[in-house]
């Protein structure tokens, strides 16, 4: 599937030894399945190729780096259906994190939800001064699916990442800096060159040892990330069908306010969360106790 006839929805184009992937799917490259499809068909391709020494990430949209899934095609899905979803989300994200090549992400432009994830996933986020990143996964009553609540905690610390995922609110790409998750901020021109020119200079370092320490970095701060986002998809997916995502989708594809809800539905609807779980372990506790008690 191509995003006009002539093109691919991602592009792939040799510079010296840097691989510069862009992703092009307008106009604001919506992550549908076909462009991860796409994405990660990329990645397969530069990993086998033995010139490839750094990849640098970017996009063909004039609006945006990414601006997240496709709603729409999310709105209506069962937990099933969100967890082979979310799945395919993942599996991009893991290939960016464990492709043995440093990968330096060039974001302009809105770059929300599996976009930020995308963009968390690789090891450098260069920016320009017009980029917004954000979480806003809240807003459709559901939660990041794609790594996101595990990695933003990592990289910029667990007080902002709940500001950031709590909130859903869009983040500007200098306040992005200040908080560690965006390396560099240049002006939107300079912004491809910025990361080609990073690219070069690592690609001069050994390839062997470049891989080495990508992972034993990647080691020392997610040596449980396997186990992490398989419990961040269980709960993503159960989250799908609950009243707080149909009405979340909803109200954003009908370009309205959210509906308020409170938890009265909570017996039903929160029944197979770890809350919920926790909250009958420790009431079947204490009616041990009593009858130990009496």
């Amino acid at each position: 599937m191509t995003a006009a006839a002539d093109r691919p929805l991602v592009a792939v184009r040799p510079d010296g030894p840097v691989r510069v992937v862009t992703i092009d799917h307008p106009p604001v490259n919506v992550l549908a399945r076909p462009v991860l499809d796409a994405l990660l068909d990329a990645l397969e391709t530069i990993d086998a190729d033995p010139a490839a020494r750094v990849v640098v990430l970017t996009s063909a949209a004039e609006k945006a780096f990414a601006a997240g899934a496709n709603i729409r095609e999310m709105a209506t899905m069962t937990p099933e259906e969100a967890r082979r979803h979310g799945a395919r989300g993942q599996e991009v994200t893991r290939r960016l994190e464990r492709l043995p090549l440093p990968v330096i992400a060039a974001v302009h432009g809105v770059c929300l939800g599996g976009g930020c994830e995308v963009a968390l996933a690789c090891d450098f986020v260069f920016a320009s001064a017009d980029a917004t990143f954000g979480q806003p996964e809240i807003n459709l009553g559901v939660t990041p699916g794609w790594g996101g609540s595990q990695r933003l905690p990592r990289r910029i610390g667990a007080a902002r990442a709940r500001r950031w995922i709590y909130t859903g609110r869009a983040v500007s790409a200098e306040e992005a800096r200040a908080d560690g998750w965006v390396d560099r901020v240049v002006p939107r021109a300079e912004l491809l060159p910025a990361a080609i020119a990073f690219a070069r200079e690592l690609s001069e370092k050994p390839a062997l040892a470049l891989a080495a320490a990508k992972y034993e970095i990647l080691r020392a701060v997610d040596r449980s990330i396997d186990d992490d986002l398989a419990y961040e998809l269980d709960l993503w997916a159960r989250l799908f069908g609950t009243p707080d995502q149909r009405e979340g989708m909803r109200a954003f594809l009908e370009r309205r306010p959210l509906a308020p809800r409170d938890r009265s539905d909570w017996p039903e609807t929160a029944r197979g969360f770890p809350w919920a779980n926790e909250a009958r372990a420790d009431s079947d506790a204490g009616s041990i106790g009593k009858r130990k008690r009496e």
